[in-house]
């Protein structure tokens, strides 16, 4: 579930919150983009965002080490590497970019809203996309792991 609600999150950033903030005026954008990144640093992100990562890799272990029919094993651990991917991809692009964004100051001091928006935008809009896609493969990977779980429990 946590896997899947954080490549909700990235996917409705790639579908519906960049392409309209796309449109916004660069003061709009920037300031908007400023508060969310303010706004999303809460309790229910960090439980779905570490708490995907976290679960997979005990789902992993459990699966590798436990017992029992492991044919969801390689599935789970193709999703542990997927969310990693995207884990990796947050804290070296995206989380920067975040964080100069912050820097340039409150919107109302910011000389030059364009171009702050400029070094930000396409980098971090590309980069989420690859965190949509990763993430969303992650929770493929696992959905297929839980139904191969499901097949093997079944039949024993």
């Amino acid at each position: 579930m946590t896997t899947g609600l954080t490549a909700g999150l990235f996917c409705s950033f790639a579908y519906a919150v960049m392409p309209g903030l796309r449109q916004a005026e660069d003061r709009t954008f920037v300031d908007a983009m400023q508060r969310i990144n303010v706004s999303i640093l809460n309790g229910w992100f960090f439980a779905c965002f570490l708490g995907a990562l976290a679960l997979t890799a005990v789902s992993a272990g459990l699966h590798l080490w436990g017992g029992g029919d492991r044919s969801a094993a390689p599935w789970i651990v193709a999703a542990l590497v997927l969310y990693l991917a995207m884990f990796v991809i947050t804290a070296a692009v995206n989380v920067p970019l975040n964080n100069e964004l912050d820097a340039a100051g409150s919107i109302g001091r910011i000389a030059d809203p364009g171009a702050v928006r400029e070094k930000f935008e396409a980098v971090w809009v590309r980069w989420n996309v690859v965190r949509a896609v990763t993430s969303t493969a992650a929770f493929g990977c696992l959905t297929w792991a839980l139904v191969l779980h499901g097949r093997a429990t079944a039949t024993s």
